[in-house]
């Protein structure tokens, strides 16, 4: 039997006698398990308490609530704390925001409005976000565009370093706002958002303002370059050199028109809390940005504007064709706005 065994070389091993060698191979692959056993066990610990360490090094101390803020059990839903997704708050964190739109219509004072607005240490209104035809192109874009400022996360000039207590924007109501109205109300219902309107009084000046501002878009005619709105009285002066023609006989169905939206707008959006204001009424009594300011619960400050107002003084100046228009409005509901002047 010896004689059957295979050997690798003589002067190396030879394998024992069959007897021995069952009992030699298995001690053999008994102390390779065991070794393997323990290596492997060796590498698990390791990796558990590298995980061990990294997730307690990763716990993130639970955030203490908010103190409940003195308020009105009807102001609650009105309250917010955003967590925005681009920076953190950290002090801030707790500094309850309201949010606001601003709903107008072109050249109604809406930009004017907007710079006092923006004046106030903690109050950033965004600007005319939705001018911008790819964010009113359907609900789904208006709503995901809303969600963006309402949560902080939209950078622009009018963000603030301090803690913001108001975050808004201004729309106009031809941009969707009509279109999609029950659930852009739904939304601010929802969602806690006060509703700004601002409107003129008098439609005549308005109208003037949008054929001026129209013409300028085009001619350009400070310097080449077109602006909306000024800052100093030698751009306004040049501005309001262009005397537009109006169409004396659409005038009053336009001016129709420009009241049926208002109202509209209004009958659309009574179930949201708002507020109702003119741009007039802002001119005359500077106590009107204090009730601004108190309905959207901000810490009440003097606030003011560095734009200039470009048609100013009678509108008899600022009209090509005035004795036409004189003699369409006279003797009706609209004659007044041929005499408003509020010189500032």
């Amino acid at each position: 039997m010896a004689d059957d065994l295979c050997f690798f070389s003589k002067d190396t091993f030879s394998l024992k006698s069959p007897k021995k060698s069952p009992l030699v191979l298995r001690m053999v692959v008994l102390v390779f398990s065991m070794f393997c056993g323990v290596y492997i066990c060796s590498i698990c610990l390791k990796q558990i308490g590298t995980r061990t360490t990294n997730e307690f090094l990763n716990v993130e101390e639970p955030q203490r609530p908010c103190p409940e803020p003195n308020i009105e059990p009807w102001e609650i839903p009105y309250v917010h704390y955003p967590k925005p997704k681009t920076y953190s708050r950290d002090e801030c964190a707790c500094n309850p925001i309201r949010y606001f739109a601003i709903l107008s219509m072109q050249r109604s004072g809406s930009g004017w409005f907007e710079t006092l607005l923006n004046n106030h240490t903690n109050i950033s209104s965004n600007g005319e976000i939705f001018s911008v035809k790819a964010r009113r192109s359907n609900i789904s874009s208006i709503v995901e565009t809303l969600d963006t400022i309402y949560n902080l996360d939209w950078l622009s000039s009018a963000s603030k370093n301090e803690c913001t207590a108001a975050v808004g924007l201004k729309w106009m109501l031809n941009q969707g706002l009509l279109q999609h109205h029950e659930e852009i109300v739904e939304y601010f219902r929802t969602r806690g958002v006060s509703a700004i309107f601002l409107f003129r009084r008098n439609l005549l000046r308005r109208m003037i303002s949008v054929l001026a501002n129209s013409y300028d878009r085009d001619a350009k005619l400070l310097n080449g370059t077109h602006k909306s709105h000024v800052h100093s009285p030698h751009e306004a002066e040049i501005l309001a050199r262009y005397k537009p023609l109006i169409n004396a006989t659409l005038l009053i169905r336009d001016l129709k028109q420009v009241e049926e939206t208002q109202t509209k707008a209004l009958e659309y959006f009574k179930s949201t809390r708002h507020i109702i204001l003119y741009y007039e009424d802002i001119l005359k009594n500077s106590t009107k940005m204090a009730d601004v300011q108190e309905f959207l619960k901000v810490p009440k400050r003097e606030v003011k504007s560095r734009q200039v107002k470009i048609h100013k003084g009678p509108l008899s100046n600022y009209v090509d064709n005035w004795d036409d228009i004189q003699k369409a409005l006279n003797g009706t509901r609209y004659q007044s706005f041929l005499l408003g002047d509020y010189g500032k």
